[in-house]
């Protein structure tokens, strides 16, 4: 087996927003909003909002009643610490940066090396409407 992510789901506070702020910044990074679909799983009260890439499917997901007012945190055990996406290039993430500023993301670190990571590597970090850290990186050869 080789081991390929297929699909990952994130529990969002509001569905509605985060919807808001997926669907401008998702094809950004190359996903077709005409692939997106919706959905609800009563037998486990949620629903959800998936995005259709070749390469993964991303979803996010309502959250039950009780935690809808619990804030993420990324360093809680079972959380998602951050997600990142990798460009074929340090340029396109420069070209990416204003966009994403204009998805409405919540900027973190600007695009820049970050030696501690790799002695090539770059990256822009930023947060989704719910405090999710998301990242787009290239670690040149």
């Amino acid at each position: 087996m080789e081991p390929l992510i297929d699909h990952i789901q994130i529990t969002v506070k509001n569905l509605e927003k985060a919807e808001a702020f997926y669907d401008k910044f998702l094809p950004l990074i190359g996903f077709d909003l005409s692939k997106k679909g919706k959905g609800r799983v009563e037998a486990h009260d949620f629903a959800v909002i998936e995005y259709v890439h070749p390469n993964i499917t991303l979803g996010i997901n309502s959250p039950r009643a009780e935690f809808k007012e619990v804030d993420v945190h990324r360093r809680r055990p079972g959380s998602l610490h951050h997600l990142a996406f990798r460009a074929e290039s340090q340029e396109e993430i420069n070209r990416l940066y204003p966009q994403v500023v204009e998805a409405g993301a919540d900027i973190v670190e600007p695009p820049r090396y970050y030696p501690q990571h790799g002695e090539k590597y770059y990256a822009l970090f930023f947060k989704d409407p719910d405090g999710i850290k998301l990242e787009i990186m290239h670690e040149s050869s």
